[in-house]
């Protein structure tokens, strides 16, 4: 059954067409993930359908008495709540229900009014108790805002940071359990583990639709039943999550472009014919003219501007970066405790861990804005450092998206070669007319694409990067990946898309608890998997499991020498295995493979499977000659 239905929408910006003649239907349950590049009207979309803002054409009906909840990039309070207080305005239809189940039971017991009509009330009332969670609440709020990372319940909204703002509305939504929750990037401002929470949330708890405008693939694919693409003023309908998407995508855009082609040649053959024919036309002849003036007049399909990034990488030597003994910590809370870090030439890091633990911090840290409390970091003498930070700063509102990219330059220099600047940002995205908009005027997704052309105009060998994922779409951050990976940049990235480190880091840098910070090879996944083997090992006995018999200590062996050598080669194989991974989920993940007749899907497939259980050998034997040589040491 239809929560919201909407007919030829139309809304535009001045001569900028949002949407035109588009159509949307969401359905009770339903989970659909929205994609698009930054600025085609996503967000427009969602709050046309939540009714916060009015189509200039078109119709939009909702199911009577449904709730829709929207999320908006900024939130809103009304007044000045704790985030406790703020929460529980969610639960404001459970308690209306249960008042009205403790009115009727009141009324029964002291029978007055209509007998009938007082039990069809409390039926109502219980049925609708059970809609919003049942009759046990009080627990759900702290719970919400625990599993979303909200510390400090009691503290008012206005002090609290915009990150945790947005998680106090997100919790909010939650807890509601509306008909349909429409969620705007709820994953920005949320860490890995956090997101793989509202991933299981969304999944197994929440029983009403989701409109879900998202950049995190992984989200989209394991929770979307169905795929919303907006571009062009259109959306387009797809079955399934991100895979699934790519797929029918590629198989739409060929077929487009099998029907252009034949247009074309229907057009070629009715032009030759006009210009052999006398002019005197009959009325069949008449018609055949009208046809061709027809097919003249459609609009050919638009292709796809692909964002291209390239970087000018300066030469570095082979230690990029050294941190010895590093200290962080900030108003007497440890951070980073005695961390020792050497990051190698063309070595891709990842940052993970909880938000406040001390990921940003230590990025300042590296590139010179904060001192460590104790230890030292040792930048290479050749060393180019182009960081990108949280706040995109350097961008002045009121200028242009030219004049903030390149400034007082005339050219860009790329590899050798000479760009002019008006090309070099087409690469990102930006039209002629995009390039003379103020950058105060841009959506998030827009603003970040500008800093990240600022950025890449110049010479480096390390790029640090802070949550670049944020508002990026999903083919810009395709486009860093392929960058980072073809130019085998060294590079730091703080992100918590589990998607964009499986695909580009080679090690995973963990903040983990009481400033311990620890380095494991491989990517996202491999991390996962090493931290669970490792939390599993150092799990305590169960209490009621009899005590273990006392044996003899047994001296382990000592590492061979042919052993040490396989250590050192393990790393570089490990991660030639994970970029065999990559390229082949690359194949995997491009639209062009499902249409190219020259790609076998299945042996692909089968490829990537090989690759990721050598990537498993490589690994557990890398664990069991670490073990041995930890062992060593020890002695």
């Amino acid at each position: 059954m239809p929560i919201v239905a909407a007919k030829h929408l139309h809304k535009a910006y001045g001569a900028h067409v949002v949407l035109g003649d588009a159509d949307v239907t969401l359905r009770s349950g339903e989970r659909v993930g929205v994609v698009g590049r930054n600025g085609a009207g996503k967000s427009t979309l969602a709050r046309i359908l939540a009714g916060i803002e009015a189509p200039d054409a078109g119709e939009l009906s909702r199911r009577r008495g449904a709730t829709l909840l929207y999320l908006d990039q900024v939130p809103r309070f009304s007044g000045d709540p704790t985030a406790e207080e703020a929460v529980s305005t969610g639960l404001s239809a459970w308690k209306t229900a249960v008042e009205r189940h403790e009115a009727a039971a009141r009324a029964l017991g002291e029978g007055s009014g209509d007998l009938d009509a007082l039990l069809a009330e409390q039926t109502e009332a219980t049925e609708a108790v059970e809609r919003a969670g049942g009759w046990e609440q009080s627990h759900r709020v702290a719970s919400m805002l625990g599993n979303l990372g909200v510390e400090r319940t009691d503290a008012h909204v206005s002090t609290l940071s915009g990150g945790e703002q947005r998680r106090v509305a997100l919790a909010r939504i939650l807890i509601a359990r509306p008909d349909l929750a429409i969620l705007d990037e709820p994953t920005n401002h949320l860490d890995a583990g956090t997101i793989e929470w509202l991933e299981s949330y969304l999944l197994d708890e929440h029983t009403g639709g989701v409109l879900l405008i998202t950049h995190d693939r992984y989200l989209l694919d394991r929770v979307a039943t169905r795929t919303l693409e907006v571009a062009d003023g259109a959306v387009f309908s797809y079955d399934g999550g991100y895979e699934l998407y790519l797929e029918q995508k590629a198989e739409r855009m060929a077929h487009a472009e099998r029907v252009e082609q034949n247009r074309q040649n229907f057009l070629r053959g009715e032009l030759e014919w006009l210009r052999r024919q006398p002019k005197a036309r009959t009325t069949k002849q008449k018609a055949r003219i009208e046809r061709a003036e027809a097919a003249k007049a459609v609009q050919a399909p638009k292709t796809e501007q692909a964002v291209k990034l390239e970087v000018d990488v300066a030469r570095s030597g082979k230690t990029v970066l050294e941190l010895r003994g590093l200290g962080l910590s900030i108003e007497g809370r440890t951070l980073v405790h005695d961390l020792d870090l050497f990051v190698t030439q063309g070595e891709r890091m990842g940052v993970v861990g909880r938000n406040g633990t001390g990921k940003t911090t230590l990025l300042r840290a590296i590139v010179g804005e904060r001192a460590p409390d104790a230890g030292s970091v040792v930048v290479g003498s050749n060393a180019r450092i182009a960081y990108f930070d949280q706040s995109r700063s350097g961008l002045e509102d009121e200028m242009s998206v030219f004049d903030n990219v390149t400034g007082d330059q005339s050219r860009i220099e790329l590899g050798g070669q000479v760009i002019e600047p008006r090309t070099y940002l087409e690469r990102f995205g930006f039209s002629g007319h995009k390039q003379r908009q103020p950058v105060g005027s841009l959506s998030g997704g827009e603003r970040a694409r500008v800093a990240l052309a600022r950025l890449l105009r110049q010479s480096a060998n390390l790029v640090i990067l802070d949550e670049p994922t944020n508002d990026l779409d999903v083919a810009t951050l395709g486009a860093l990946e392929s960058l980072l990976v073809d130019y085998a940049i060294t590079a730091i990235v703080v992100t918590h898309d589990r998607w964009f480190l499986d695909r580009v880091a080679s090690s995973i840098l963990a903040f983990e608890r009481d400033g311990r910070v620890t380095h494991y090879p491989g990517n996202y996944e491999t991390y996962r998997r090493l931290r669970a083997q490792a939390e599993k090992s150092a799990a305590p006995p169960p209490a009621d499991a009899p005590p273990a018999p006392a044996r003899a200590p047994r001296r382990k062996k000592a590492l061979r020498f042919d052993e040490a050598r396989e250590l050192e080669t393990l790393p570089d194989a490990i991660a030639a295995a994970e970029a065999r991974v990559v390229e082949l989920t690359e194949v995997l993940g491009d639209p062009a493979s499902y249409a190219d007749s020259g790609t076998d899907i299945q042996q692909t497939t089968a490829n990537l499977d090989a690759a990721r259980v050598e990537v498993d050998r490589l690994m557990a034997r890398w664990e069991e000659l670490e073990t041995k040589k930890e062992a060593d040491q020890a002695r």
